[in-house]
């Protein structure tokens, strides 16, 4: 009875749209043309001549849904990053689109509900459109070429008249001496091609003395993909530097370059590659940076911040002047968060300038300045000529030297709101390298606002994590950090298909905020040392490091042990501070 309305609705909105004639409408659904050994759509497209497309956009319509068009559909494969090709074969499902945070799928069972799982698998919300299943699968496999795997690999590499194992032969052969050649050409295309697919963040070509290795870092872990014969490197590290317009000729010396890859590759893959070459003792080696262009910034709740930590930050960013550091080594995510701070604040009325090198993300509404140290552009000299274009916000890609600093902290103090990095380990100890750059204590006092340190930590993946109590050591840390005895997780080892085995999936932020406040402010003017000023910072409720990490694995989204490789754990420190408070001790007192 219920498969009877709804095919008379799927009749009824066909009619709507003038497809079929209420007379033919009125026959089919009288039953007068028996569906007997046919189906709707059969009937509909024999009998009556309604085409695949208006069926499908009369049943997508009662089910509430949009209709996938197949036809001139060009596929983008970078969406499978989101999800992959593996789970979409076996849910048939296919990702179409991805709208700011939402991730469109095609699906060709209207009463399905995978969109729970794909918004798992994804962190994405999930917005269904209806398909036929052949059209899904059509495009699931005209599109599987698409994905570098290790069978194209060994194409290029059986070009080159080699195999992954180093034990066989290696054949003499020019091919892979030139950087000119075709299986060179292909295969440091595919290098590059596979590390964007896998996710990967900085591509490695290391020499060594009997091999060439490539590797790929995925979530913060290098993993190696290929392993090559030492005469390959050479080539092959010629070619990315003709790719970059840098000096084949010039070995000795380190260079730094920027590769358009989408000019070397007929994939529909829109990257930058910031690419660094290095003397090394076997050879010259080359370490890559992926700059994804069609990434867009997330928002500040998506990058880890705790409720308390994230209130704070938004209120310190709205503010009319100061200087806010964020801290940490490469490839802790400080440029991310910038970036999500600035798309927060962008507004027609806000003027903000950007110094930065190099230019990661292009954002609507403010103006990016890429430096050129060769011709003397550099951050010092770019905040000069900010500082006479009247800005209200600036952010300045790091502070690198006393004149750099020394301009920063001016502009600060002259009614501008300026973001930038520095390379320490924690907020504290931003205050000691402004010093130790020859910055007046009492210049730092009155600039700074906020110290924001960060990491990124490995997510454990939601689908196949498993719950356990933790004992002893675990259970101790884990009370004396943030008072918590429940339940955590730990990875599954063998994974599952949503994390592709690993056990985790992305990547979550820590983070460690240090405001200043008149106490802070006197301790800076009196010179204390670091472990003083974050005795301090800590009394007045800053998180440390440590502690974020811990509500992280409170939280299940990573798990203890990367937690613990991470950050080094403070929890003699939290304990220590614990007992001065309840002494009383006054840490601003004079030694």
């Amino acid at each position: 009875m219920a498969l009877a309305r709804i095919q008379n609705d799927i009749i009824a909105h066909i009619s709507q749209y003038g497809w079929l004639s209420k007379e033919e409408a009125k026959t089919i659904s009288s039953g007068e043309k028996s569906l007997t050994g046919k189906d709707l759509n059969t009937l509909l497209m024999e009998d009556f001549g309604i085409t695949r497309f208006q069926i499908l956009v009369g049943t997508a319509k009662v089910f509430g849904l949009s209709p996938f068009n197949a036809e001139g559909y060009r596929f983008d494969e970078s969406l499978f990053k989101h999800v992959s090709r593996e789970f979409c074969q076996k849910t048939k499902i296919l990702p179409i689109s991805l709208v700011g945070e939402c991730l469109v799928i095609a699906v060709d069972d209207p009463f399905s509900h995978i969109e729970n799982e794909v918004a798992e698998v994804s962190d994405k919300k999930v917005i269904k459109a209806l398909a036929f299943e052949d059209d899904i699968q059509r495009y699931l496999e005209s599109d599987a070429q698409n994905f570098i795997d290790e069978e194209e690999y060994k194409e290029v590499v059986e070009e080159l008249d080699i195999e992954y194992g180093l034990e066989q032969e290696i054949i003499e052969s020019e091919d892979i001496e030139s950087e000119d050649s075709a299986p060179i050409i292909r295969l440091a295309t595919r290098i590059i091609e596979d590390a964007f697919y896998s996710g990967g963040s900085d591509i490695h070509i290391e020499p060594m003395e009997k091999e060439c290795r490539v590797r790929v870092r995925v979530d913060g872990l290098c993993q190696e993909k290929l392993s090559l014969p030492a005469k390959v490197s050479n080539a092959l590290v010629a070619r990315y530097k003709i790719m970059s317009n840098l000096d084949i000729a010039e070995r000795r010396l380190p260079q730094d370059g920027r590769i358009v890859f989408k000019q070397f590759t007929k994939r529909n893959i829109n990257i930058d590659l910031r690419v660094s070459t290095a003397p090394l003792n076997h050879g010259e080696g080359l370490v890559m940076r992926i700059l994804d262009k069609t990434k867009s910034t997330l928002p500040l709740p998506a990058l880890g911040f705790e409720p308390a930590n994230l209130d704070l930050y938004r209120d310190v960013i709205t503010r009319p002047y100061g200087m806010i550091l964020h801290c940490g080594p490469t490839g802790s995510g400080k440029s991310m968060t910038l970036y999500s701070a600035l798309n927060e604040i962008n507004r027609p009325d806000v003027c903000i300038r950007t110094a930065e090198d190099p230019i990661e993300y292009t954002l609507p509404g403010l103006c990016q300045m890429q430096m050129h140290r060769k011709i003397g552009l550099t951050f010092a000299s770019a905040l000069r000529a900010f500082l006479r274009q009247d800005p209200d916000v600036i952010l300045v890609g790091e502070i690198r030297d006393v004149e750099t600093a020394s301009i920063a902290v001016e502009a600060a103090l002259t009614g501008h709101l300026l973001f930038s990095t520095l390379h320490t380990n924690d907020a504290p100890s931003a205050i000691a390298r402004l010093t130790e750059m020859g910055i007046e204590p009492f210049m730092i006092s009155a600039s700074l606002i906020l110290v924001c340190a960060q990491r990124l930590m490995r997510r454990v993946c939601k689908n196949c994590r498993q719950s356990y109590n933790p004992e002893t050591r675990e259970s101790d840390i884990l009370k004396q950090a943030i008072e918590w005895t429940g339940p955590i997780y730990r990875a599954k080892k063998s994974g599952c298909i949503a994390c592709n085995s690993q056990g985790y999936k992305g990547r979550v932020g820590i983070h460690e905020l240090m405001r200043t406040n008149e106490s802070i402010v006197k301790a800076i003017n009196a010179g204390f040392e670091t472990a003083r000023i974050k005795k301090i910072a800590m009394a007045y409720g800053m998180k440390t490091l440590h502690q974020d990490s811990m509500q992280k694995v409170r939280a299940g989204l990573t798990i203890m042990e990367e937690a613990i490789a991470t950050v080094p754990s403070d929890v003699d420190e939290i304990l220590r501070l614990k007992q001065e408070l309840a002494e009383g001790v006054d840490f601003l007192a004079a030694d």
